[in-house]
């Protein structure tokens, strides 16, 4: 029998947890909640979820110390944030603290089911793929490897630690060298929204994948090019 996808719910709102739950174990998901953000990182760090969905306004420990926390030893984990902060500025803060995604309250509970299908879509078939078969999927360039059967990306022989968007988007980026793409396209294609999505979440991820990869390997940030007007590229640089 094919092992159900994990989910966590964490919120401080009951009938928001019982809300979520019913929408998403209706869709086939293993659903487990979390009443605040001690209780989530008890439970995140023990078990491994494919998705949590985490509110940011919690009392003692919010949303944001949860993901920071969480960060640091599970860093592939999807996050989607729940919020009734709708300001540009809160958004903004969320993608850099390692969100994957942002919903803010009141919601749909079917445009959050659209959201965690669109997460999944990538990040559950992606680890450990082919590792019985002798052929690697590698993309590799002067100063950047992409191993995409182990999902692990390198800069200058170091590896980089990204979260599943920022590597789906550098993937996805390096997959096509010198091509350009606008933000529409990358929501449509990375983050698999066609009818709903914030492109200021493409900059938020363009800029952290930037800074993550300029500690260490100024010459890899530097081949995500920003076309002004446009949208970004990957691009080679000329030896």
């Amino acid at each position: 029998m094919e092992e159900k996808v994990k989910l966590l719910i964490v919120d401080d709102e009951e009938r928001i947890r019982r809300l979520l739950n019913m929408y998403l174990t209706r869709e086939g998901y293993e659903v487990e909640e979390a009443i605040d953000g001690a209780d989530a990182l008890e439970k995140a760090l023990v078990n491994n979820y494919e998705c949590i969905l985490l509110d940011l306004m919690m009392p003692e420990k919010d949303g944001l110390e949860v993901l920071a926390e969480l960060r640091e030893k599970k860093i592939m984990t999807p996050v989607m944030m729940l919020t009734a902060k709708g300001e540009e500025s809160d958004r903004v803060t969320g993608f850099e603290s390692g969100a994957d995604d942002y919903i803010v309250k009141p919601f749909s509970p079917r445009e959050v089911v659209l959201r965690v299908k669109a997460i999944l879509r990538r990040s559950v078939t992606f680890p450990g793929a082919s590792s019985s078969s002798t052929s690697k999927d590698l993309v590799v360039f002067p100063q950047l490897t992409i191993d995409h059967d182990a999902h692990r990306v390198t800069a200058d022989g170091k590896e980089v630690g990204l979260t599943p968007k920022e590597y789906e988007l550098l993937y996805f980026l390096a997959k096509s060298p010198d091509k350009v793409f606008d933000r529409e396209q990358l929501l449509k294609e990375v983050w698999h929204y066609e009818f709903f999505g914030d492109l200021r979440t493409v900059d938020t991820h363009v800029k952290r994948l930037r800074e993550k990869l300029s500690r260490v390997s100024e010459q890899a940030a530097k081949m995500i090019v920003t076309v002004w007007g446009v949208g970004y590229k990957f691009e080679i640089p000329n030896e």
